[in-house]
């Protein structure tokens, strides 16, 4: 954990859908740990499971159900709240609605925690702007998006997402198999590099990894990889436009 955080990492995600507080709890304070002793803060994000159902392999929204926040999501936020997370991430966004009922429910525990929208379903994409607006920060989740819209349709779903987010000044995450094959191979591919670089290009404020740190091989190398590309990108874009 020292190393990936001296490495680069500036946040930490715990994906509430597996594991128990017992186990968060534990990881949580050695993300803090690990970061005190490397003389980093790393906030935490908090991601909520919100209406899901698992698979053997992966996941996807429950669609029948007409509730957004679970009763798990809200054991989860009273959870977070005790751990002092900095971010929820909301799964499954519908409307701006849910963002406001999931602020809501966050002040209601004693926590000053900022919202994360993750934009995943047809519905998050049709009202973006709203749901932007009132949130802190918005997430462009391209896995659950792929199961939405046509695969062909994901990379102009995201050119236009970026747009709008720039244009309304709400920080945005891109997310979702960035640095793939680095679970299990120490170098990216060409195509994980043009990806990252033209997601920073067209307004990322921030690239996430996933299973490359979750449960990759190579976990901190993934990140010092992320961390070269992210860097050239932005010297060039200042070279190139001066900013």
């Amino acid at each position: 954990m020292k190393s990936m955080i001296s490495a680069g990492m500036d946040m930490a995600r715990f994906n509430m859908s597996w594991g128990t507080y017992e186990r968060d709890e534990e990881f949580i304070n050695n993300v803090r740990k690990a970061a005190e002793e490397v003389g980093r803060n790393i906030p935490i994000i908090m991601d909520l499971s919100g209406p899901r159902v698992s698979e053997v392999v992966g996941h996807h929204v429950d669609s029948s159900s007409v509730i957004v926040i679970t009763d798990k999501d809200k054991k989860n936020v009273e959870f977070g709240a005790k751990m002092k997370v900095a971010y929820f991430a909301m799964s499954y966004v519908k409307s701006a609605e849910d963002i406001l009922e999931l602020k809501t429910i966050i002040k209601a525990n004693g926590s000053e925690a900022k919202v994360i929208a993750k934009i995943e379903r047809k519905e998050a994409v049709t009202h973006f702007e709203e749901i932007a607006l009132v949130s802190d920060m918005v997430m462009i989740a391209r896995g659950d998006l792929a199961l939405e819209y046509p695969l062909g349709e994901v990379p102009f779903i995201e050119k236009d997402l970026l747009n709008k987010s720039k244009s309304l000044k709400v920080p945005v995450i891109v997310a979702t198999e960035m640095l793939l094959s680095m679970t299990y191979q120490e170098i990216p591919s060409r195509a994980e590099v043009t990806d990252e670089v033209y997601a920073i290009i067209n307004g990322a404020d921030a690239i996430m990894l996933s299973e490359e740190t979750a449960n990759g091989k190579f976990p901190v190398e993934a990140i010092t990889s992320m961390e070269v590309i992210a860097r050239r990108t932005e010297d060039y874009h200042k070279k190139e436009y001066g900013k």
